[in-house]
């Protein structure tokens, strides 16, 4: 069976070194393509060397049409949202299917990459963990049982160099656990500071805190008169969420083109 070509943006980040990494420590998988943007000292150096893993013979590219070779069969992206349409856009023209990691997307970048998902697969989700994934379902399933006696608040962490508060997870969690109530987006509340008055039962509250290397932490509280529970997701490193961009990038070659998601590749 032929190896899988991968391509990797953005090499020289904490996603993309772990990534390539990953690639080449898994059976089947080929590093085809690697990305920095335009201007960063990791051009023209082997992948390899600018992810300080060693040698592996494929030149880091300053744009991704560069890097769709041949033998690129997919692209991975943990960028931003900004390069991350950039990088649709290109997959969108040579028909090849894109995985996005990359958080902090507003309503209009969604709809931008809702375009390109017309012409090419595309899997998108603010956290490739598998557990993290199943958490948001169990979360979704436990908010519909609880009912409004149970209030929900979600807290999530991060390391300080993570640039978009809340996380792209715990945005997604209240998301889902408003969806599974029957209630509108607008319940969810993600500051709170002065006078704010009473709590609302429906009222979905996120709050974050950054600090030190903390890779995610997710935890959604489920407050009732008397009692509470707690489902908590913790990573302790990035290879949970390797693993799982990897499982998708595989899943989504041959797919036809759309907008996926994590539940997708799971299912």
């Amino acid at each position: 069976m032929a190896e899988l070509g991968v391509v990797i943006t953005g090499v020289t980040g904490r996603m993309g070194s772990a990534l390539v990494k990953g690639v080449r420590d898994t059976k089947g998988l080929v590093l085809a393509g690697a990305t920095e943007r335009p201007g960063s000292t990791a051009v023209g150096l082997d992948a390899g060397l600018a992810a300080h893993l060693g040698m592996l013979e494929v030149s880091v590219e300053d744009s991704l049409q560069a890097a769709l070779t041949p033998r690129a069969n997919v692209v991975i992206d943990f960028t931003s949202p900004e390069a991350s349409l950039r990088h649709a856009a290109a997959c969108a023209a040579a028909r090849v299917p894109l995985v996005v990691g990359s958080t902090g997307f507003t309503e209009a970048h969604k709809a931008e990459l809702l375009v390109h998902a017309k012409s090419v697969a595309i899997v998108m989700s603010p956290n490739m963990s598998v557990g993290v994934n199943l958490m948001i379902a169990a979360a979704a399933q436990l908010a519909a049982r609880l009912g409004e006696a149970f209030e929900v608040e979600i807290v999530e962490a991060h390391h300080r160099n993570k640039k978009d508060a809340p996380s792209g997870t715990a945005l997604r969690l209240a998301e889902e656990i408003a969806k599974a109530r029957g209630l509108p987006r607008s319940v969810i509340r993600t500051a709170r500071e002065g006078q704010v008055g009473e709590r609302s039962r429906q009222e979905i509250g996120v709050a974050t805190v950054r600090g030190g290397d903390v890779v995610g932490e997710h935890t959604v509280f489920y407050l009732g008169d008397g009692e509470r529970l707690e489902l908590s997701h913790r990573a302790s490193s990035r290879e949970q969420f390797v693993r799982g961009a990897l499982r998708a990038a595989a899943w989504a070659v041959g797919k036809p083109p759309g907008l996926y998601g994590m539940t997708d590749v799971l299912a």
